[in-house]
């Protein structure tokens, strides 16, 4: 079993035992922050569950249906845990916001500190855990799950520190107006992994600095002469890299095949730790510059920018 896949499983467990500490001692306390962790945890069970199924199909091999792999499923994932998150963020917004008009009292609130302690070394240990497998496979899914969990120990933090201020002082404001800022602070994150999660559905092109840095290696080899329609994807942990580059015609092509090894190596050690897919074409002169029947030539709209001089290889984001 994968790395990953052992992650989620582990996710998976704590999000069930969460759930039990958390459930029991919200709905018999009256407390809306910690019923609205124990919500929460549900949700990060079920996401857990459904990671270990994006995992496990992601990490499937090419086939002839899919012929670039199925890469893109933790993308997809990412997108949906972000909008759960978001979901129960609201939800929680909307319970604190109803406590605080009704005033309802909160009960065994010293059982419910040591719960929410409890919860919270819980939590950070995994977000420890989930934290060190993201950077050691940069996997989308669960760099997302660690993201989710890392709300979860700010969220339990908040809360017991405001079931602490409740039990001096007696004000059950205090724990409306914490899980407000709970859910506002959730909403905020999700967001981000909402956003990543569709650039990646969307093709959009690697990071500004690391198209600068293939750039850079390209231009760096002198046996090229120039390079043209650079494309980059991402898809899971696979870079994909497409690009055509202009060699004198009179270079070998075992040379030209030496240089391309080259670049390739370089590029490669940019990100070490992540696959790299690249596909490069090798021209004898600049086939980017086409006629268009009336005897002029120019470059291709998709290589220039808006204002037609100077090639764009990375999106905006």
């Amino acid at each position: 079993m994968s790395l990953q896949r052992s992650a989620t499983l582990i996710s998976s467990a704590t999000a069930a035992l969460l759930i039990l500490m958390k459930l029991v001692i919200g709905t018999t306390s009256g407390s809306v922050a910690v019923l609205a962790s124990a919500i929460d945890s549900v949700l990060d069970l079920i996401v857990s569950a459904f990671n270990y199924f994006a995992i496990r199909k992601s990490e499937a091999p090419a086939d002839d249906r899919f012929n670039y792999g199925r890469g893109k499923i933790e993308a997809l994932a990412a997108v949906i845990e972000g909008t759960i998150i978001t979901i129960s963020g609201i939800y929680i917004f909307y319970s604190a916001v109803k406590k605080a008009y009704l005033g309802t009292p909160t009960l065994h609130v010293s059982t419910a500190i040591w719960v929410m302690a409890a919860s919270l070394v819980i939590t950070l240990a995994l977000v420890l855990l989930l934290r060190y497998v993201a950077k050691k496979t940069g996997s989308l899914v669960i760099k997302s799950d660690a993201l989710h969990y890392q709300t979860d120990v700010l969220s339990n933090g908040a809360i017991l520190i405001s079931l602490g201020l409740l039990h001096v002082s007696g004000l059950e404001i205090i724990d409306a107006i914490v899980g407000m800022g709970i859910a506002v602070y959730i909403i905020y994150s999700a967001y981000g992994l909402i956003k990543e999660g569709v650039y990646i559905l969307l093709d959009a092109a690697l990071e500004e600095q690391v198209v600068e840095q293939i750039v850079s290696i390209i231009e760096n080899e002198s046996t090229v002469t120039s390079f043209h329609n650079l494309k980059t994807r991402k898809s899971a942990n696979t870079n994909y890299v497409d690009v055509h580059l202009v060699f004198n015609g009179q270079i070998s092509l075992v040379d030209a095949h030496t240089a391309t090894d080259r670049i390739e190596d370089a590029i490669k050690a940019i990100i070490p730790n992540e696959t790299w897919d690249m596909n490069i074409h090798l021209d004898p002169y600049d086939d980017s510059i086409t006629d268009d029947g009336s005897g002029l030539h120019h470059p291709q709209s998709d290589t220039v920018d808006n204002e037609g001089t100077t090639p764009s290889y990375y999106g905006s984001k």
